[in-house]
């Protein structure tokens, strides 16, 4: 089983939005059904098969979602170090052929956020730095080709 690691606020995010998908979205979609269904003959009732379209996606989201949190290992951030690249760490890496620096932060899948810098521990520049060290230079299979990268720094 594949577990998904996930920092307590990343935890945290995911059971506020189920309990605003439950709470708020579920009943505003059963009174938009309840309404269409008001209106008369369903067989030609556009609003009715529009609502019952949104139901079925939102209950889709809520099943993932809590699939998610049951598989949910919260990371204990006081045992991370920063000797070797590992989850949550934030990561300086300097290309090796045109000399940019970028730095990341690597978490879990549910947590990504490329706008943030913040890249899951899957993908393949991710997989590559983890375990390296500071100066270690890794060489990574992207989509856009094979790279290499030296490790500049690794903090939190």
């Amino acid at each position: 089983m594949a577990y998904n690691y996930m920092t307590q606020a990343g935890y945290d995010k995911l059971v506020a939005e189920i309990n605003e998908l439950e709470s708020v979205q579920r009943p505003e979609i059963s009174r938009q059904i309840a309404e269409a269904r008001d209106k008369g003959d369903l067989s030609e009732n556009a609003e009715y098969d529009a609502a019952k379209e949104a139901q079925g996606l939102l209950e889709s989201k809520i099943a993932q979602l809590k699939a998610t949190l049951s598989n949910a290992r919260i990371i204990d951030e006081s045992r991370l170090s920063t000797d070797s690249v590992q989850i949550l760490n934030k990561v300086t890496i300097r290309n090796t052929k045109n000399g940019a620096q970028v730095s990341y932060t690597l978490v879990s899948d549910s947590e990504a956020n490329l706008k943030q810098n913040k890249i899951s521990v899957n993908t393949p520049i991710a997989k590559g730095l983890m375990g390296k060290k500071v100066g270690d230079v890794v060489e990574v299979q992207t989509p856009g080709g094979l790279m290499s990268f030296e490790i500049m720094e690794i903090s939190f």
